[in-house]
C-alpha cells in the first residue's frame, strides 16, 4: 500500500539520492531476522512468529507519520523489514503442515495469490489515498489493515507442538541460515526476485516519466496477471514438475522486463507488467512447492528461512543496483531494466543445464 508513494516521500525528506535504501533496507532487515524466524518457527510453533511479523506491519505503519527525518525514515524502514522476515517463513511452514504432498504445489499456489490479492489492491489504494487524503491517511489504513490480521491469526490452531521459548533458542550458527537441500531454489530465487526489487524501486519513477498519475497502476496490473496465472501454476507444477514450470516462468520475465525497457508509453509499460505478472505468478508459488519438496520434514522452518534470505538478497541487490544504474536519470531506465532482463537469462539458463528433471 505505501510503496508507491515512499520514493516522493522520501524526496520531500531530502532525500532523493537514497530512493535505493527504501527497499534494500527493508530487505536487509528480513533477510537478517529470516534464520531467527526459521529456527523458532521449528521450535516454539509457526504462530507466534505470524503473530509478530504482523505485529510489526501494524506498529511501523503507524509510526511512519512520526519519524519525519531522513534517518527518522531509515530506522522506521529497517524495523519494517522484521514484518517480512517473520510473517510469511511461519505462513508457509504452516500451510506446508496442514496440506497432503501431492496438493502442495496447489495449496501454495493458493497461499501465493492470497497474498497477491493485498499486493495487488494495495498499491493503487494507497496512491489513491494519498492523492485524495494525504499520506498520514495512507499510512494509517495501512495499520489497519496489519491489526485485522492479527485478529484473524488469534482464532487460529497451532500446527506442531511448541515449545517453551528460552533465549537460548536465539543462538544462531550457519545451518540455520543455510539449508543446503535447497540450493537450487533459492539460486533460481535470488535470480528472478531481482527484477521485483528493481521494480518496486524505480517503477514509480518511470511511471511518473511515462506521464502516469496513480503509480501503483503498475503494480496492480502485475499483481492481477500473477493472481490469475497462480490459480493454475501451482497445480501445474504438481503435475509437469517444478523445474519445468520454472523455465517458462523464466523466460516470461525474460519477455516481461525485455518489453519494460522498451517501453515508450503506459500501454507498452502495462504490457510488460502483465508479462512480468504471468513470470511472478508461475515461479513464486512453484519455488516455494519446489523448497518443501526438498526439505526435511523437521527442518520446513529452516528452509523456508533460506529460501526468504534469498529472497531477499535478490529483491536488496534488485534495489540497490537499478538505483545505481538509473541514478535519477531518465535515460538510464532502458540499462536498468534490461539488468533484470539478463538475469532472468541466467535464471533460465541454470535451470536447462544445472537442473534436470
Amino acid at each position: 500500500m505505501i510503496i508507491p508513494e515512499l520514493p516522493n516521500y522520501l524526496t520531500s525528506l531530502g532525500g532523493a539520492e537514497y530512493k535505493g535504501l527504501i527497499i534494500s533496507l527493508f530487505a536487509a532487515t528480513a533477510a537478517f531476522s529470516r534464520p531467527f524466524s526459521g529456527k523458532l518457527t521449528d521450535l516454539i510453533g509457526r504462530k507466534p512468529i505470524m503473530i509478530f511479523g504482523a505485529i510489526a506491519a501494524a506498529v511501523c505503519g503507524a509510526l511512519y507519520p512520526f519519524f519525519a527525518t531522513i534517518w527518522g525514515f531509515f530506522i522506521l524502514r529497517l524495523v519494517h523489514g522484521l514484518s517480512a522476515g517473520f510473517k510469511p517463513t511461519g505462513s508457509t511452514a504452516y500451510l506446508a503442515d496442514v496440506v497432503s504432498a501431492k496438493n502442495r504445489g496447489e495449496a501454495l499456489g493458493l497461499l501465493g495469490m492470497s497474498g497477491s490479492v493485498g499486493m495487488a489492491a494495495g498499491p493503487a489504494i494507497g496512491s489513491a489515498l494519498a492523492i485524495e487524503f494525504g499520506l498520514n491517511t495512507m499510512f494509517a489504513v495501512s495499520s489497519f489493515t496489519a491489526l485485522l490480521s492479527i485478529l484473524i491469526l488469534l482464532g487460529m490452531e497451532e500446527s506442531i507442538e511448541p515449545k517453551r521459548f528460552q533465549f537460548p533458542m536465539l543462538k544462531i550458527n550457519f545451518q540455520d541460515i543455510f539449508e543446503k537441500r535447497v540450493v537450487a531454489p533459492a539460486v533460481v530465487m535470488i535470480l528472478t526476485v531481482y527484477s521485483f526489487g528493481m521494480a518496486l524501486t524505480i517503477i514509480p519513477d518511470f511511471s511518473e516519466h511515462l506521464g502516469i498519475k496513480n503509480k501503483g497502476i503498475f503494480f496492480t496490473v502485475m499483481l492481477i496477471a500473477s493472481i490469475i496465472t497462480r490459480l493454475y501454476s501451482g497445480k501445474a507444477s504438481d503435475r509437469l514438475g517444478r523445474v519445468k514450470m520454472l523455465r517458462m516462468g523464466s523466460l516470461a520475465l525474460l519477455t516481461g522486463m525485455t518489453i519494460i525497457s522498451l517501453a515508450d508509453s503506459s500501454t507498452t509499460l502495462f504490457l510488460g507488467a502483465l508479462v512480468f505478472g504471468i513470470a511472478t505468478g508461475i515461479n513464486s508459488p512453484t519455488l516455494f512447492a519446489w523448497t518443501v519438496d526438498l526439505a526435511d520434514e523437521k527442518k520446513r522452518g529452516r528452509a523456508m528461512a533460506t529460501l526468504f534470505i534469498a529472497l531477499e538478497l535478490g529483491i536488496l541487490s534488485g534495489a540497490l543496483v537499478s538505483a545505481e544504474i538509473y541514478g535519477n536519470n531518465s535515460s538510464n531506465f532502458t540499462w536498468a531494466f534490461l539488468s533484470g532482463a539478463l538475469l532472468a537469462l541466467l535464471s533460465l539458463s541454470y535451470l536447462v543445464i544445472f537442473n534436470k528433471e
